[in-house]
């Protein structure tokens, strides 16, 4: 074995992807949104995020984004503390996460094309390197024809799927989702949900946020239940309605 890989083993935390210890979050002079929340997520590993509206679950994903500072507690991402990194340091981690915003955040002026490749194109990338992949990436996600069509102009459905495939197109290590079935019918919450699993084959770790229990209870994953800011036992869950 050799020292690296012995090193590893003997570490526990060494295939930890993100670790939150006693965290607890408030914005300006409010309440805590979080209270007090230790967890550990393996790398590769795929877990659902839920509880009632305002228990935290977007706050969450903003502390592993960085878009938010936890009031207190620790934060470690990719095996770093970013609890109090400064912010010219934050570009270098945020690259290594995809986020599907709840409000998808589509450019409405251009094409499923151009939304897809605009991280490419914002970290330098010029289109001769990208173009065959994100054609690619389209077609995966079930957009092959509809690449010149712009955000306004796509169902729902569709618009949810372009944010997925812009949130991949780095190749991120953390894929975060944001209630990404909330505004679609049943069948496209399972195809969306097929696809994050696609990806996390693919080895990306997948955290969700959602409301809809019924995809949680068929997909068999881990989750992270959240009440009042603090993280619960999951509550047992009765048959699909």
């Amino acid at each position: 074995m050799s020292r690296n890989a012995s090193a590893a083993a003997d570490d526990p935390t060494a295939d930890e992807i993100l670790r939150f210890a006693g965290v607890s979050m408030r914005y300006g002079r409010g309440p805590e949104v979080l209270n007090d929340v230790s967890l550990s997520l393996p790398r590769g590993s795929f877990h659902f995020v839920t509880g009632p509206s305002g228990a935290g679950k977007s706050s969450l994903l903003k502390l592993i984004y960085l878009a938010a500072r936890p009031s207190s507690g620790s934060v470690r991402l990719f095996g770093e503390d970013v609890t109090a990194m400064p912010a010219r340091e934050m570009p270098r981690i945020r690259r290594r996460i995809g986020v599907v915003f709840q409000d998808l955040l589509l450019l409405d002026h251009l094409s499923a094309f151009d939304n897809t490749a605009l991280p490419l194109r914002i970290a330098g990338h010029k289109a001769a390197e990208y173009r065959n992949d994100v054609a690619e990436l389209l077609t995966w996600v079930g957009l092959g024809q509809r690449m010149e069509a712009l955000p306004p102009t796509l169902a729902g459905g569709e618009k949810q799927r372009l944010a997925i495939a812009r949130a991949v197109v780095n190749r991120p290590e953390i894929l975060l989702a944001d209630e990404p079935t909330g505004n679609v019918d049943h069948e496209m919450a399972l195809r969306i949900y097929r696809l994050f699993v696609e990806l996390n084959r693919l080895g990306t770790t997948v955290i969700i946020a959602t409301h809809d229990q019924d995809l949680v209870a068929r997909s068999g994953r881990p989750v992270l239940h959240l009440e009042r800011g603090r993280l619960r036992p999951m509550p047992p869950m009765g048959p699909a309605e």
